[in-house]
């Protein structure tokens, strides 16, 4: 019996997700050798249920900005920034890019894509598994 309540997603979401899932595929590549910068637990964990396997680095860990960004550039040559796109998350961004100089612009792109494909529905990390599932129809995101 065809469940009819649920609503088939359209061919523009289907082509958002695919585009998403491409962007996220290359970020996973990506992050097999360059750590992943996250606000928190729940950007982490979303991350993580994506399928992301490399390191991801918490920036609220109860160090000031400057110390945190001074402990990155010691530790890592590249990192990936992937901050939330809302206002908080936009002042965080701008002010690790600032401090990161250098570090962090080779993978600008995926920020900025994952953004776009995202904003008119989420401004976070921790919303794009469920995101997807909408998009592609699942109830369960893969």
């Amino acid at each position: 019996m065809f469940n009819t309540s649920k609503k088939m997603p359209s061919s523009i979401d289907l082509e958002r997700a695919e585009r998403l899932r491409e962007v996220l595929g290359a970020l996973f590549e990506v992050n097999k050798r360059v750590p992943v910068i996250v606000e928190g637990k729940k950007d982490a964990l979303a991350l993580q249920k994506l399928g992301l396997v490399g390191e991801v680095v918490l920036l609220h860990r109860g160090q000031g900005l400057y110390e945190f960004c001074e402990d990155i550039a010691e530790k890592f040559p590249k990192v990936v920034l992937l901050l939330d796109w809302d206002e908080k998350g936009e002042k965080l961004y701008s002010s690790l890019a600032g401090n990161l100089s250098g570090h962090w612009e080779e993978f600008s792109a995926f920020r900025g894509i994952i953004k776009v494909l995202c904003q008119k529905d989420i401004k976070d990390i921790e919303g794009i598994p469920k995101l997807l599932g909408r998009l592609e129809g699942d109830e369960y995101p893969r």
